[in-house]
């Protein structure tokens, strides 16, 4: 009875087992392919951590790049200002430079004009004359005017001395005989006013000179002399005012 009933439950358990074997495989498959999804899941995530965390690291060098960018920016807007403002300066400084230069180039020809000789026009007479020339010239006539005749004859002399070949000289000479005259020294006043009319007889003061001779022999007590002296005025410059007064002179002279 037992050897049945063993055979029999060894069919059912055959029978069985088919479908037990059936029902375990398809869930193990499915815990595999479970745990692949999850692996693959977490493998994802993985990488999309990775993927994140490499975007920040990229986005963080980024801002620092844009960072670093804007310094250098604002660095070279500063250094244009710099350098704009420097222009600026350097434009004023070359204004400034070639105003200066402008001045300078003024003040030199205004110096070499003075330098230059001069056109004088004199008595009638046009010369060139030094600046150095002139000056003396005019300081001799000056301390005539004031009446400085000492001074005026030194001056004069010292003139001739140096400028003989004047366009001034026969001036000079004219104003010597008269700076001696103010200072009395008759015989020296006349020597010159001579000395004058023999070098410059068509000079327009030739016939004022001989008068001033004329006066200074007065002065000097040589009558004949004076009275000799303007008759060659009257008869030598016979339309001269100089030549009025020598005749008068001569009327009352004895």
């Amino acid at each position: 009875m037992r050897a049945p009933r063993f055979l029999a439950l060894a069919a059912a358990l055959a029978l069985a087992l088919p479908a037990a074997r059936a029902e375990i495989f398809p869930d193990n498959e499915a815990r595999r392919a479970i745990l692949e999804l999850r692996k693959q899941v977490e493998d994802a995530a993985k990488a999309q951590k990775a993927l994140d965390a490499q975007m920040q690291e990229e986005l963080t060098q980024l801002r620092r790049s844009l960072v670093d960018l804007n310094n250098q920016i604002e660095t070279q807007r500063a250094e244009m200002a710099t350098l704009r403002g420097s222009n600026e300066q350097l434009t004023r400084d070359v204004a400034e430079l070639q105003r200066r230069q402008k001045d300078i180039a003024q003040g030199v020809d205004e110096r070499m004009r003075k330098l230059e000789p001069q056109k004088v026009s004199l008595d009638g007479q046009e010369f060139t004359a030094d600046v150095d020339e002139k000056r003396q010239y005019d300081e001799a006539v000056a301390l005539l005017r004031n009446a400085d005749f000492a001074g005026a004859a030194n001056a004069f002399g010292a003139f001739l001395k140096r400028w003989p070949q004047s366009g001034y000289a026969p001036s000079a000479r004219f104003w010597l005989g008269n700076a001696q005259y103010g200072k009395r020294d008759y015989k020296e006043a006349i020597a010159t006013f001579r000395a004058f009319v023999n070098a410059s007889p068509q000079h327009p003061r030739a016939a004022e000179a001989l008068l001033a001779a004329a006066n200074a022999q007065v002065e000097a007590k040589d009558t004949r002399a004076a009275r000799a002296t303007l008759n060659e005025l009257v008869k030598n410059y016979p339309q001269s005012e100089a030549a009025v007064a020598g005749r008068e002179r001569l009327a009352v002279l004895k």
